[in-house]
């Protein structure tokens, strides 16, 4: 990828920068959900960039680091949003999100562990990740995760 994707974000004061992968195999998305926090909700994979970091190298690290596939590319980016969670602690922050295409084999469900939760929380975190399809199966994101959903389902 070229120009704005090479650099490093720019930091705005109070705004912390993150990204979120839409995860794409044989016509279904990536999700998950943290069994021992249901009231999170169903999400994607993402997280939050490291100072100097690259957005592309930001998603592909906290993609794999979620989810354990190592067959991933970076396929499109989508898209910025700015959102405001400080009624419920998360602060303020800008979400890149990504289109990802994962060309490996894999299970329908697996678990797997977040060791190094950006928000401090001491780890790990487990996350139940599942395919889920465009056509009828696709869930709620939370979080406002599902923003540029729409850029990829055709």
């Amino acid at each position: 990828m070229s120009g704005y994707l090479e650099r490093s974000v720019w930091s705005t004061p109070g705004l912390i920068e993150k990204v979120a992968a839409y995860i794409t195999w044989g016509g279904r998305l990536l999700v998950f959900r943290e069994p021992d926090h249901p009231e999170a909700g169903v999400q994607v994979p993402g997280g939050t960039v490291e100072e100097g970091e690259p957005l592309e190298e930001a998603v592909l690290r906290e993609a794999m680091e979620e989810t354990g596939l190592d067959e991933l590319r970076v396929k499109a980016y989508l898209g910025a949003g700015e959102y405001d969670f400080m009624d419920i602690g998360y602060g303020r922050f800008r979400r890149h999100f990504f289109h990802l295409e994962f060309a490996g084999d894999s299970p329908d469900s697996w678990l797997s562990f977040e060791e190094t939760p950006s928000d401090g929380t001491p780890g790990p975190i487990r996350l139940e990740f599942r395919w889920v399809r465009f056509t009828d199966e696709l869930p709620e994101l939370a979080g406002e995760q599902g923003d540029f959903l729409e850029k990829i389902i055709s």
